[in-house]
């Protein structure tokens, strides 16, 4: 990997798992190297996969398996625009139909625990919108939102 600054994710031991997952499931995503561990390490065997290398949607990612020591949480998160419901939907599904986990205003986990903020482009433009009780509509529309719903969102700009 040739980028200096990387994105680096801790697994258990399914770091491979993960990074194919991500190259099918988003655009611009592929796996580029899986390397052994040289030798023996606290959670695992010299030659059990102890990085990948791959990218996210064009953004370059090693995951690391550290073993069980750390967890993921919402203070980290990729953030995927989408252009429309279809997209949304295809991605959302994806993610939680694989043994993610839904939540709030576009937010879901994937089986990793890695989190996902799935955001039709309308909405950030909403949000951004100089017609400030527009954006308000579209805010508090949001916030009744799991999987976000981008004709609630427009509906809610026309007001």
């Amino acid at each position: 990997m040739t980028a200096k600054n990387t994105i680096c994710l801790w697994f258990d031991q399914d770091a491979e798992e993960a990074a194919n997952f991500y190259a099918s499931t988003f655009p611009d995503s592929r796996v580029l190297a899986v390397h052994p561990a040289p030798s023996d390490y606290p959670s695992g065997k010299a030659g059990d996969v102890i990085t990948v290398e791959f990218t996210v949607m064009g953004i370059p990612c090693v995951g690391l398996n550290g073993g069980p020591t750390f967890k993921h949480c919402e203070a980290f998160s990729f953030q995927v625009s989408t252009e429309d419901q279809a997209e949304t939907d295809r991605l959302w599904e994806a993610i939680v139909g694989n043994g993610g986990e839904a939540s709030v205003c576009g937010w879901c986990k994937d089986r990793w625990g890695i989190s996902w903020q799935i955001c039709p482009r309308i909405l950030i433009e909403a949000i951004g919108n100089p017609d400030k009780a527009a954006a308000k509509r579209a805010f508090d529309a949001m916030l009744t939102m799991g999987k976000i719903d981008v004709a609630a969102i427009e509906a809610a700009l026309r007001g």
